[in-house]
């Protein structure tokens, strides 16, 4: 069976302590390969070879850089149907949907970030009365951790390296321990590519081990994580004392605003899809449904329609709509949150079952009757739950979407141009969606607020990010 390696300093490497951790195929639930159980030993070496190439990467020209970067990229491009197939096969998803969306959005943002870093300006100041002229310099900070998370593991763990290595930082990266493989298939296309050795190095394991080790290590000068808040807590205790750069994107309880005036159609299938998508395990879906009265009874008939039509069962079949749950821990946690929502007085409209079949699935699930601060509409669930509740006011609405600790992300149906601004102001979230969801300018800052994390992942704010400013002020 296939043992998984590090790759450090350019090469694929066993685990110092040779020890195994079993990774799961969660649509069947059986193990089909091995991770390295890696631990501060593993990441002593990954972060040593990031300190010595980080003085030749980070002066080398971004041109250099985006000649390299873009070998890498054809090379995933030219993968693209193995790593969609891995990332079914680890994390449950539909092979379709990491095809098509996932793995091509990854390569998108790559290739982004490349070509920005070549763009991107330095401001300057003419003193005027003083005879002087102040420029601020941005220089790559050093060697960066990035953790990444198990829901979306190739878009996420490329999406994290690829702002560092562009802007010239060399990095220590940790996948999920629960969704290895893609990372794995990357490290061999970066020994491919020919990507200088140390510039990227990837450590497996489990984070208490290689995670903590590389946050606290003292020659990690920023930390990139996505993850739970509880994760992220940790993460911003350890590294505060330290003064290392934080960017943090946490826990989302989206709420879903559905107006009386929007387009329904449109509505109702992008409804379905923000809902749904990826098993529901993406932190951007909408789990929270609020439909102005009006509506609300059609609102209903329609989606539990649509919604019993999903199709649940092997990821690996073109016409899967909901593919397995990533774990059976995650499993139990989603079914546990589904009894919760009985015993709150929840009606269950449609799922709230397991399927009997090997490995972990979940029938997409519809809850409604519930208060809107209920431990179900407070807490992250991550899975296909959602819960509907109608509305009657603008000013009643609002306070049930803010009454959350997060602040990830929201989506507002409404044609009212005007209502639709004066939401989005009022809105406590990193992104608002008006009529749309999931529609990304990579250009754009991404990030949330309140529980959902600090810092912003997105566009240029990225690049900023793995970058320090120096003031130069020279008298003329």
């Amino acid at each position: 069976m296939l043992q998984i390696e590090n790759y450090i300093a350019g090469q694929l490497v066993a685990p110092i302590s040779g020890e195994y951790l079993h990774n799961v195929d969660p649509s069947i639930g059986e193990v089909y390969s091995y991770i390295p159980d890696s631990d501060e030993r593993d990441v002593e070496q990954a972060v040593a070879a990031a300190k010595a190439a980080f003085p030749a990467w980070a002066n080398s020209s971004t041109e250099e850089r985006y000649t390299i970067i873009s070998r890498l990229v054809s090379l995933i491009e030219r993968d693209l149907e193995s790593l969609a197939e891995a990332e079914s096969k680890d994390q449950g998803k539909p092979v379709s949907l990491a095809r098509t969306v996932d793995i091509p959005r990854a390569i998108a943002n790559f290739r982004f970030y490349a070509t920005a870093a070549m763009h991107t300006a330095n401001e300057s100041h003419d003193s005027i009365g003083q005879s002087a002229i102040n420029y601020t310099l941005r220089q790559p900070v050093g060697v960066v951790g990035c953790i990444s998370p198990w829901n979306l593991p190739f878009f996420f763990f490329l999406g994290k390296p690829a702002p560092a290595i562009a802007a010239g930082c060399t990095v220590v990266a940790k996948p999920s321990e629960v969704t290895p493989m893609t990372a794995y298939l990357l490290s061999k296309l970066c020994i491919e590519a020919g990507l200088p050795a140390g510039v990227l190095n990837i450590v497996h394991g489990l984070g208490q081990k290689v995670g903590s080790a590389i946050v606290s290590h003292p020659d990690v000068k920023a930390i990139s994580f996505t993850g739970g808040t509880k994760t992220g807590e940790e993460i911003a205790r350890t590294a505060a004392p330290l003064f290392k750069k934080l960017s943090l994107e946490l826990g989302g309880k989206n709420p879903n605003i559905v107006f009386a005036d929007c387009d329904y159609e449109e509505m109702l299938a992008t409804t379905v899809r923000s809902s749904f998508s990826n098993q529901g395990e993406i932190c951007l879906c909408g789990s929270r449904i609020f439909l102005e009265r009006p509506i609300y009874e059609k609102f209903k008939c329609d989606f539990l329609e649509r919604v019993s039509a999903l199709r649940v069962g092997d990821p690996k079949l073109p016409d899967t709509n909901v593919g397995a749950i990533v774990s059976k821990q995650h499993f139990d946690k989603i079914m546990s949150y589904i009894d919760l929502a009985r015993e709150e007085g929840g009606t269950i409209l449609t799922g709230g079952a397991s399927i009997e079949r090997p490995g972990w699935f979940i029938e997409p699930t519809v809850i409604e009757g519930l208060s809107h601060d209920c431990r179900t509409n407070q807490e992250e669930i991550f899975g296909p739950v959602v819960t509907i509740m109608p509305f009657d006011t603008e000013e009643e609405v609002l306070g049930y979407a803010n009454s959350v600790r997060y602040g990830l992300s929201a989506t507002v149906w409404t044609e009212n141009l005007s209502r639709a601004h004066r939401f989005a102001a009022k809105l406590e979230s990193g992104i608002v969606w008006i009529n749309c969801w999931l529609l990304r300018d990579l250009r754009t800052p991404f990030g949330g607020v309140k529980d959902s994390g600090v810092g912003r992942e997105g566009g240029f704010e990225a690049l900023k990010f793995f970058t320090e400013e120096k003031n130069v002020c020279i008298r003329i």
